[in-house]
């Protein structure tokens, strides 16, 4: 399925066609972005929730968000637009279109988590976003994450807006710890917390 949102840029779901592309462009973006390993990719293709936008029918960028249901909040896991690309409103229209289909699906409101260091929190906050909760990011960057999230039904109070974390990445105590020890780029939520907090008392003795 293909959708027009103007003339240069055309908008589909994505097909395991465009899992090089999307896994390069994740690479390219690794500092800004979470890493997700491409059999993900590939089965949240088959599950239709990677969109992929194109600029003059050549793939420009990716959008990969979770499950649409009834009453639920949609999260966006990823959203990359190829660099020389940006500021272009590609990504606007990327993420317009998601939004549609969110508010067809009866989804309650959108939610994503932007890095306190990165420039793609002011597109977040250009879309209408707002920023609802700082969260302490991974070890490896020690920056703050912004929670950004989005109201699409009208029948639900507003987020209490507070003002997003612009704190910068800091490597130095990653490029301290052991090295010897094995290291799991996957963690997420608590257990990601949970490391962070182990690589830290190791640090400060």
């Amino acid at each position: 399925m293909e959708f027009n949102s103007r003339l240069d840029l055309q908008i589909r779901y994505a097909t395991l066609s465009d899992t090089k592309f999307i896994d390069h462009l994740q690479k390219k973006n690794a500092e800004d972005l979470s890493f997700y390993p491409v059999g993900v990719f590939e089965r949240e293709i088959e599950n239709q929730r990677i969109l992929v936008a194109l600029v003059n029918a050549e793939p420009a960028g990716y959008l990969y968000h979770g499950a649409i249901k009834l009453d639920y909040p949609l999260k966006i896991h990823q959203a990359c637009i190829q660099y020389d690309l940006r500021g272009n409103w590609y990504g606007a229209g990327l993420c317009g279109f998601l939004e549609d289909l969110a508010s067809i699906g009866g989804s309650r409101f959108i939610s994503l988590r932007c890095g306190s260091d990165i420039s793609a929190n002011t597109f977040w906050q250009n879309m209408g976003y707002k920023c609802v909760q700082i969260t302490p990011g991974g070890i490896r960057r020690m920056r703050d994450i912004n929670v950004w999230q989005k109201l699409l039904s009208k029948d639900l109070f507003g987020f209490e807006e507070i003002e997003p974390s612009k704190k910068k990445k800091d490597a130095s105590i990653w490029a301290k710890r052991d090295k010897t020890k094995k290291q799991n780029s996957m963690l997420r939520g608590k257990a990601l917390l949970d490391y962070r907090k182990k690589i830290l008392e190791e640090h400060n003795g």
